[in-house]
């Protein structure tokens, strides 16, 4: 297995890449391959004291940035990182392509150069959200990739969640839930309740809609959204909870008394923190391509690549982009009219 990381995606690349990739370098027996400017990247590895053999540098000469157009930079930049990543996945030269770089730019070329698995009618950025009773994490989807949604999206987001955290967390059947205005069955507008019946109908086990605010303390595996709710829901909660830790330190470190506060309940306040650390996560899968796409984030250190390297392994492994195709076969029948009306 081959498994291709962007050497320039991100705020501190390349010396996090390097970092994160040689030590999960050390640990596994899969190939990592850097893209990126060699000697660049081969300095990087010098100064890492890398002397493995299971770290191999493709050159690229050209980074696309988070202000260009998307499309167009595909277009242009053909030694981009991104491109050249995505072309090795296409041509069979990796198994998994790894970024910190423009998401945009990601999608765009997971479009034109991978493709969409066929019967996929959009691809969806899943995302994990901690559940705040101690017990893991939550994939949210769509968090950003369509954000002018039809029920069938709903629907394949709902099947490839499943798919998804079933193969890489090895959840059996997973809890799989509707976001939505109301927890009770006919809410929502004409798109959630339709999507709501499609999902009833299929053969994943929903459970039937969650409110954002239970999302958080719910036992639930997957949640199934549209991406321009999902992208607001995530940014949102991200915000409120940077937000309330630091009013909490601010608190902590007011006056002598909240200080010896503090230091008494350290232990706790670590518990706390740790709820918010998504560095082990592994990164957001773009579901729907014919090619595993992950994209980390772009501020992402050297513990988040590590984890998103380790991540990618069961991804591959286990064939999740097979086993979404034949999903998305075998419910054909649900979404056949949505497909119909776009051919028209």
């Amino acid at each position: 297995m081959k498994i291709i990381i962007d050497g320039m995606g991100g705020d501190y690349a390349p010396q996090a890449i390097v970092k994160g990739a040689v030590k999960a370098a050390a640990e596994i027996d899969e190939t990592i391959v850097i893209v990126g400017p060699e000697e660049l990247i081969r300095n990087c590895l010098n100064e890492n004291n890398y002397s493995g053999s299971n770290i191999e540098i493709v050159n690229a000469t050209e980074v696309i940035s988070n202000n260009e157009p998307p499309a167009m930079a595909i277009r242009r930049k053909k030694d981009s990182t991104i491109v050249k990543g995505m072309n090795m996945v296409k041509n069979g030269e990796g198994d998994v392509f790894i970024s910190g770089g423009s998401t945009g730019a990601l999608l765009s070329g997971g479009l034109t150069t991978i493709g969409r698995i066929k019967g996929i009618r959009r691809p969806a950025i899943a995302a994990w959200f901690p559940k705040l009773n101690g017990k893991g994490t939550t994939l949210l989807l769509d968090c950003g990739a369509s954000v002018e949604p039809k029920p069938e999206y709903l629907l394949q987001n709902g099947i490839m969640g499943s798919i998804f955290v079933n193969a890489v967390k090895g959840v059996d059947s997973p809890d799989v839930r509707l976001l939505n205005i109301g927890a009770e069955e006919g809410k929502g507008d004409d798109l959630h309740k339709e999507a709501y019946k499609l999902l009833a109908a299929s053969d994943i086990n929903f459970n039937g809609n969650i409110e954002g605010r239970d999302v958080a303390e719910t036992e639930c595996d997957v949640v199934v959204t549209d991406g321009f709710s999902g992208n607001i829901f995530l940014k949102s909660s991200e915000g409120v909870a940077l937000a309330i830790m630091n009013q909490f330190k601010s608190k902590l470190m007011d006056g002598i008394l909240a200080k010896a506060g503090a230091l008494l309940a350290y232990g706790k306040i670590k518990e706390l923190k740790a709820l918010f650390d998504y560095s082990d996560v592994g990164g957001a899968p773009i579901l729907g391509l014919k090619g595993p796409v992950v994209k980390i984030h772009g501020n992402s250190k050297e513990t988040e690549v590590y984890y998103a390297i380790h991540k990618a392994v069961p991804f591959v492994r286990n064939d999740v982009t097979g086993m979404i195709a034949k999903a998305i076969n075998d419910n054909a029948a649900l979404f056949q009219k949505d497909k119909t009306e776009e051919d028209n």
